[in-house]
This record gives C-alpha cells, sequence and structure tokens, in this order.
C-alpha cells in the first residue's frame, strides 16, 4: 500500500496547483477583423435627409417641372421637364436659394418656385 499512495499524490498536487476560475477569460477569435479599428475611430455617418413632399410644377412657358423637397432645406431634386433624369441642387443654409453646377437656380417653396436651368430664362412655376 505504500507504493501506491505516492502515485496518487502526483496527480492531486498537479490538479491542485491549477486554478479552475481564471481571471479573465479566454477569447479566440477565429476571423478577426480587419477593419475593426477603423470602424472603431471612424466619424459618424450622417444620414440622407427624409423627402419632405414631391411636387409637379406648372411654369410660366406651360411646361412642367417635378422639385423633390427634402427636410432640412438644403437639397432639391428638380426633373425639367417633369419627366427627365433628376438634377440635385443643394442651398448652402436653410432658405438660401438652391444651386447647381452648369447654371441650375431654384427659389421658393412647396407652393410656387422660380427655376432657372442652363441656358435658360428664369421661369415662374405654381402647383
Amino acid at each position: 500500500m505504500k507504493s501506491f499512495l505516492p502515485l496518487l499524490a502526483a496527480p492531486l498536487m498537479a490538479l491542485a496547483a491549477c486554478n479552475s476560475q481564471p481571471t479573465k477569460p479566454e477569447v479566440i477569435d477565429a476571423n478577426p477583423d480587419p477593419m475593426a479599428n477603423q470602424i472603431a475611430n471612424a466619424a459618424p455617418v450622417e444620414l440622407p435627409p427624409a423627402i419632405r413632399a414631391d411636387k409637379t410644377f406648372r411654369c410660366s412657358d406651360g411646361s412642367l417641372v417635378g422639385v423633390t423637397f427634402f427636410q432640412g432645406d438644403k437639397q432639391v431634386l428638380v426633373r425639367a421637364p417633369s419627366t427627365a433624369t433628376a438634377t440635385r441642387l443643394t442651398a448652402p443654409e436653410a432658405g438660401k436659394p438652391y444651386t447647381a453646377e452648369g447654371g441650375w437656380t431654384l427659389s421658393g417653396d412647396e407652393k410656387t418656385v422660380t427655376l432657372t436651368a442652363p441656358g435658360k430664362k428664369g421661369l415662374s412655376c405654381h402647383v
């Protein structure tokens, strides 16, 4: 029986030295995100504004113009004629005229606008 006791004591002492409750759990990520730091340090993203109104205007020359107004009063989409591809016009601040490259300008509200398209004279348009 004396020879059996040392055989049991060695594994019990080894188990006693183990810490069954580590101070920090071990986390193994098999697929780390290579852009995690860039995403964590990125500037907040501003969502595009919501559509406030989508109107079709009759202009002084008899043409139709489509205008989509957005929340914040800093952006509109203009379709001249109303079936054309939209052009985005922006304003530096709310209440200022909307402009775009090429000579586009639009001022007004959801009932009456004044539109100047590239190479054309200004048109007064109403709903």
